[in-house]
C-alpha cells in the first residue's frame, strides 16, 4: 500500500512552525525513513536525472534481491512508482510531488497546490 501524504499548508520543520498533527508527522517520518539509506538515496538520485530507469540498471554494487528490497521500500513510501513493465523488466520513475513535499516540509520552496 502506497503511503499518501496530503499537501501541508505550511512547512512543519522551520522556525515558528505550528504543531504538526500526529498522522501527518507519521507520514512524513515514513518518507524520510525511506531515504535514510545511502542505496535508496542513490536510487532516488538516479531517477531524478531520468524520465524512467529499468530496475536492471540499479546495480549499486548490491545483489539484485537487495536492490529490489530498496525499490520496494521507496515504492511503499510513495517516492517512486512503476512507470511501465516490459517483459520481465520493470521501469521506475520518481514521484516529483513526493520529493517536493519533503523539501517543503523542511521549509524549502513552496509546493504548488
Amino acid at each position: 500500500m502506497q503511503a499518501q501524504l496530503k499537501i501541508l499548508n505550511q512547512p512543519c520543520c522551520s522556525p515558528g512552525a505550528p504543531p504538526l498533527p500526529r498522522d501527518d508527522a507519521e507520514r512524513l517520518a515514513a518518507r524520510f525513513k525511506a531515504l535514510a539509506d545511502p542505496a535508496r538515496v542513490a536510487i532516488v538520485n538516479r531517477l531524478a536525472g531520468a524520465d524512467e530507469v529499468c530496475a536492471c540498471e540499479f546495480s549499486l554494487g548490491l545483489s539484485q534481491p537487495t536492490v529490489s528490497h530498496h525499490l520496494r521500500v521507496l515504492r511503499e513510501a510513495g517516492l517512486i512508482e512503476v512507470a511501465r513493465k516490459r517483459g520481465t523488466w520493470i521501469h521506475y520513475r520518481l514521484v516529483p510531488e513526493a520529493v517536493e513535499q519533503l523539501a517543503y516540509a523542511l521549509g524549502g520552496r513552496a509546493v504548488a497546490s
